[in-house]
């Protein structure tokens, strides 16, 4: 669950430590084995990083076939996490929605897979 306080000032430098890249969802398909509703992804990150995967609880608003092609923004530089049995290579980000449900971040227009948040 994520704090509901606001954290802190931080720094510029403490911002550019968090590598967000823009992705593009190859294969998506529901995770039943997740303790939490989910849906295991396959997000393509570009020549540089190249496919990762991701355990997204986004069931609330997303089925696995309207999520193929879609660009999502991800967190790239966390270690992975054990989530049942998969690895989740990267946190795929959202916003809750007003009931708490994940909405999906992405851009409003097409940009290259890999490209960095800044």
């Amino acid at each position: 669950m994520v704090s509901k306080e606001r954290p802190g000032p931080i720094g510029f430098d403490d911002f550019l430590k968090v590598d967000i890249r823009v992705g593009l969802v190859v294969q998506a398909e529901p995770f039943p084995e997740a303790r939490k509703p989910a849906i295991r992804l396959v997000v393509d990150l570009g020549p540089e990083i190249g496919r990762k995967t991701s355990s997204a609880q986004i069931t609330r608003h997303y089925r696995p076939e309207d999520l193929v092609g879609r660009q999502v923004l991800c967190v790239v530089n966390f270690p992975p996490r054990q989530i049942g049995p998969m690895m989740s290579e990267v946190l795929t980000l959202g916003v809750p929605d007003a009931d708490g449900e994940v909405v999906l971040i992405a851009p409003d227009q097409a940009v290259p897979a890999g490209g960095r948040l800044f």
